[in-house]
């Protein structure tokens, strides 16, 4: 038996974790499109709250995750700057839900990702990536801070971590399930 694939997007701004997040729960090596930053990308890609960052995915991030004998999880990591957008739709298309990485020191990086997914019904939770020495803010001011819905699933989590990745995509799954119809 084959497997059923399960196609889930990380999405998120510019440096907020997502090529690292799906790099802690590949079971796989993760495929990565990162390239260096560029003095060419100087003034398009904005580095505040950033500034160490050095490399910049130019198309996706993918892994996988073995759920069981039925289920297989494919991961997206989709990227963050706005001259990537094009690219939005095409890695969208077929997922069941989107993780969206917000890094609370950007927290503004992350409206166009939540707009996008908003906009297109698809179901999505908020992860707060919890970096080292960045703001501490509890669910209910970035729920404020990114006005989304009480019944949006808010979560902290850090990226870097399997265990803590893997929360964070099992609660989309979970909110994915209550919110998506159910196949006929």
């Amino acid at each position: 038996m084959v497997p059923a694939p399960v196609k889930i997007i990380i999405a998120g701004g510019f440096g907020a974790g997502k090529t690292t997040m799906v790099g802690s729960v590949s079971e796989i090596p993760p495929l990565t499109t990162e390239e260096l930053l560029t003095e060419a990308s100087t003034d398009v890609d904005d580095l505040s709250g950033v500034e160490r960052k050095s490399t910049t995915t130019v198309a996706l991030d993918f892994g996988r995750i073995t759920i069981s004998t039925r289920h297989v999880l494919y991961l997206f990591g989709m990227p963050g700057q706005a001259r990537f957008w094009f690219m939005w739709d095409d890695l969208a298309r077929g997922a069941i839900g989107t993780i969206v990485l917000v890094d609370a020191r950007r927290v503004e990086a992350s409206f166009a990702a939540i707009d996008f997914f908003e906009r297109r019904q698809i179901p999505f939770v908020v992860a707060v990536n919890c970096f080292d020495n960045a703001p501490r803010y509890d669910a209910n001011e970035i729920r404020e801070a990114l006005a989304v819905p009480d019944r949006m699933p808010i979560v902290m989590c850090d990226a870097r971590d399997r265990d803590s990745s893997k929360m964070a995509l099992i609660r989309l799954v979970r909110h994915a399930m209550t919110v998506l119809p159910v196949p006929v």
